[in-house]
């Protein structure tokens, strides 16, 4: 069927409903966790990668943080080691600090690197080591030896990313931190970019899962969370597995005024449709310093405004 005038009508509708929110947001840093089926399936991922290069040419400053846990065990698999988790979070040996070195840096980043240009946008990949950006010190399971080469963020240098950012460049930064030991440590991804988000004061921390945000225990999304809403799941078990670490990252931001958003990365354009609409598709913990909607905004805050 032939696209009528009324049908370009309303994608130039849709073009101005987003104007309050790009300048809201020009100029300021968003750090996004790619992860989940937005890593794994190629058109979720494209999808993602997309809405990162527009953000970047309509002024915004975007950083991607990507992990790579399927295929690090998938790797594993193949070369006979069974993956194994502790509360969310990979054990790893010596061998698999390898194999998560060669997917994340070898394969992964690179690849996002590639798309991101395909999609027109500039990037480039780096790692926690290189800088180093993120220093690391072992992640306290790890020295009781439950975990293995697992860090924590003790420290973040910024300048490596901030000067691609004022380059025009997209930062692709893959979940290895350097030890004060000279040891490479897997961390865990959303924790990256929790600690990054915090590092470069950005305005919004967006973490990509496969689920359509945090749900409460009946199933349903919760739109808006609070600490002490975040607090009541965890205790009560209905956040668990691989939540966990993003829910943690997500307070930890939120507490130092970062607004995070858990977001289902399985919908196509689905950061878009989380920061540039007024009512948002995820789950939003509200940064402290949350300024409002500039003069001519939505009226109603909910899980997309600022």
């Amino acid at each position: 069927m032939a696209e009528t005038i009324h049908d370009r009508i309303r994608r130039a509708e849709v073009l101005v409903e987003a104007l309050p929110f790009i300048r809201q947001f020009h100029g300021h840093t968003l750090v996004v966790k790619l992860g989940g089926s937005a890593m794994e399936d190629a058109a979720a991922r494209d999808s993602v990668l997309a809405d990162v290069v527009l953000l970047r040419f309509v002024g915004m400053r975007p950083v991607l943080v990507h992990g790579g846990g399927p295929a690090i065990s998938a790797l594993s698999r193949e070369l006979g080691i069974e993956p194994r988790f502790v509360d969310g979070l990979r054990v790893t040996d010596a061998r698999t600090m390898e194999i998560a070195k060669m997917v994340l840096s070898g394969k992964i980043s690179p690849d996002l690197v590639a798309a991101i240009h395909r999609h027109g946008g500039r990037a480039m990949g780096l790692s926690g080591e290189d800088g180093p950006t993120l220093l690391v010190r072992p992640h306290p399971r790890s020295e009781a030896g439950e975990l293995g080469f697992v860090g924590e963020v003790a420290e973040v240098n910024p300048e490596p990313l901030l000067a691609l950012l004022d380059q025009g460049l997209i930062p692709v930064v893959a979940s290895l931190g350097l030890g004060y030991d000279g040891q490479a440590y897997n961390v865990n991804a959303d924790t990256v970019a929790a600690e990054l988000a915090l590092a470069l004061r950005a305005t919004k921390l967006l973490l990509l899962t496969d689920v359509e945000g945090v749900l409460d225990a009946g199933g349903a999304r919760v739109s808006v969370l609070d600490p002490d809403g975040a607090g009541r799941l965890v205790r009560e078990g209905t956040v668990r597995g691989g939540m966990l670490p993003k829910l943690e990252a997500a307070l930890r931001a939120q507490a130092a005024g970062v607004a995070t958003h858990i977001v289902d990365g399985r919908l196509p354009h689905a950061l878009l449709l989380e920061l540039l609409t007024a009512e948002g598709i995820g789950t939003m913990l509200p940064g402290a310093t949350d300024a409002p909607l500039p003069a001519g905004g939505p009226a109603a805050p909910s899980a997309g405004t600022p």
